[in-house]
């Protein structure tokens, strides 16, 4: 399933977000502020998150051995530099391996590749989520650019959905629908999970959503509640899909 963004459209769109969560960050009153999404996190933990798995997998793609967890400074200009530094030197080991260099993920089993370009993109949907987090905990919140949203349906579906493990449960068909003009049909099966885009469609699926693309996202990440989009069908699909873990 060929990409919707191109390569330097992926390595943009990882700035772009950066400097939205960076100026989130530079500009709350206080870094000690809980991230309602991540429990027990505040807006300090959330930047060494981002940060030192930026730094992973910088390594990753790079192609060296993972080091020891970097730990970030407390004080919130040495904080916001440190990120920087992360960012950059994800990007550069990005342009440096291109789009096609094989490196190691943990999404194996998936439909997305293991390459740098799959590692490019699920690097935009972190940002945009995690920047969607600090908007959170900031007391405001803005959907996911659009751009980067439809991107982020097709590709979570690739890399956290679909696998090999067998579906614990009866068959199902479940397809979603982007308003802004992206479906995607998700089949269940004793073979895995296994995901395409839908141009049409004769038969019925068991179930379906229909929202944003942000809204898609946001829910598929759990940062809002399932009800917040239009669901047909069997509901109970989705609740199976949500406790689902197949690595487990």
């Amino acid at each position: 399933m060929q990409n919707a963004l191109e390569f330097p459209d992926l390595l943009r769109l990882i700035d772009e977000r950066s400097i939205a969560f960076s100026t989130l960050i530079a500009g709350a009153p206080h870094l000690d502020a809980p991230v309602p999404a991540c429990p027990g996190w505040t807006l300090s933990d959330l930047v060494q998150h981002l940060g030192a798995g930026r730094r992973k997998w910088a390594a990753a793609v790079a192609g060296k051995a993972p080091g020891p967890a970097a730990t970030a400074p407390g004080e919130r200009a040495a904080l916001l530099d440190w990120f920087s530094a992360s960012t950059h030197e994800l990007l550069n080991a990005l342009r440096a391996a291109g789009p096609d260099r094989g490196c190691r993920t943990w999404w194996g089993a998936s439909q997305s590749p293991q390459t740098s370009g799959a590692v490019a993109r699920h690097q935009v949907q972190e940002g945009a989520v995690h920047t969607y987090d600090a908007q959170v905990a900031l007391g405001g919140r803005q959907p996911l650019p659009v751009e980067i949203a439809l991107d982020g349906v097709e590709e979570f579906q690739l890399t956290c959905c679909s696998t090999t493990a067998a579906w614990p449960h009866e068959p199902a068909v479940v397809d979603y629908h982007a308003t802004e003009g992206l479906s995607l049909r998700l089949r269940l099966s004793a073979d895995g999970a296994r995901v395409t885009r839908l141009q049409s469609a004769d038969d019925k699926p068991d179930a379906s959503l229909r929202g944003t693309a942000s809204d898609l996202v946001l829910v598929f990440y759990g940062r809002i509640p399932l009800d917040a989009l239009e669901l047909e069908g069997d509901r109970r699909v989705f609740e199976q899909l949500i406790a689902w873990e197949p690595e487990a």
